[in-house]
């Protein structure tokens, strides 16, 4: 019966060194920037042509 205690109280202080570490990063602005996530997607990275260079065109004239 002891163990259960135990446990509770070791999940007691992660939720609360979680909600902490959450409440900071909050503060420190982490999670300012809703627009670019958005999209990201959209534009091509440079990587990605230069793979594409790199195969033989499949297209016949």
């Amino acid at each position: 019966m002891e163990v259960i205690f135990i446990l509770i109280g070791i999940s007691l202080l992660l939720a609360i060194g979680f909600l902490f570490l959450f409440i900071r990063a909050m503060r420190k602005g982490q999670y300012d920037d809703t627009y670019t996530p958005s999209v990201r997607i959209l534009f091509d990275k440079a990587k990605d042509n230069k793979s594409n260079k790199d195969k033989p065109s499949t297209k016949t004239k």
